[in-house]
Parts: structure tokens; sequence; C-alpha cells
């Protein structure tokens, strides 16, 4: 029973859920920054500016041409909360087929946690909270 505790309590300490890093975030964010932006002069690349993305309806940048299926998310009242940026993150074709993000995915967890952790400072306006 005491080493199925310590290993519980192991897993949820060094889970990414509760290490996530925003610092090694904005790191990881230098790949996502050749089509995204954050901060407050951020604007459309090849993809969205990313300002606010956490709780955002899919397809809401103005201005920014959608796939379908990310349009569809939109008027369907899809939302990028944690769990579904992070599974996009992983494999942006099994959440959106017909996306056009040319990006294979990010298969690292913690990194994926971090990620999100740093996205998660800007709000809607670009300013960090």
């Amino acid at each position: 029973m005491r080493m199925l505790l310590a290993v519980s309590l192991s897993v949820a300490i060094y889970s990414p859920a509760f290490a996530a890093d925003p610092a090694s975030g904005e790191k990881v964010f230098k790949v996502c920054a050749a089509c995204h932006a954050v901060g407050p002069n951020a604007k459309n690349k090849l993809g969205p500016e990313l300002n606010g993305i956490a709780g955002r309806a899919w397809g809401a940048v103005a201005g920014f041409s959608y796939s379908s299926d990310l349009a569809e998310g939109k008027t369907s009242g899809k939302v990028w909360d944690d769990a579904t940026l992070d599974k996009y993150i992983e494999n942006p074709k099994a959440v959106a087929p017909k996306g056009k993000m040319p990006y294979a995915g990010l298969k690292d967890a913690a990194k994926r946690a971090d990620l999100i952790a740093y996205l998660k400072q800007f709000d809607a306006s670009g300013n960090k909270k």
C-alpha cells in the first residue's frame, strides 16, 4: 500500500499539469513564432495571432481565413480549453483534419504543458495577465 501511495504521489508531483513552466514555454514558442504571434502588437501571420487563445472560441480571430473544420467549430460553440489545446498541439490533424497548420505536432507532454502555460499569460489584447 505504501509503495502504491509513493508511486501515485510521485506521478502527481512530476505531472506536467503541476510543473508547467511559462518561461520554458516561451522557449518552445520560438518554433511557433514562425507562423504565430502573441503580445500587444501581435498580428496574424501564416497562422492566427494567439492572444487570449485559452478560453477563446475556435476560428474567432478577425481577418484570419480558417479551415472549414475550425470555422465550423466556432459555429458549434467549441472553445480552446486546456485539454483541446493539448490535443491540438500534440497532433493538429487529429483535432482538425482539414486544418491548414503545417505542423506535425509536439509529442513531449511537459513541453506542451509549458507552452500552454506560456500562452495563457496573454489576455485577448496581448497583455500579460
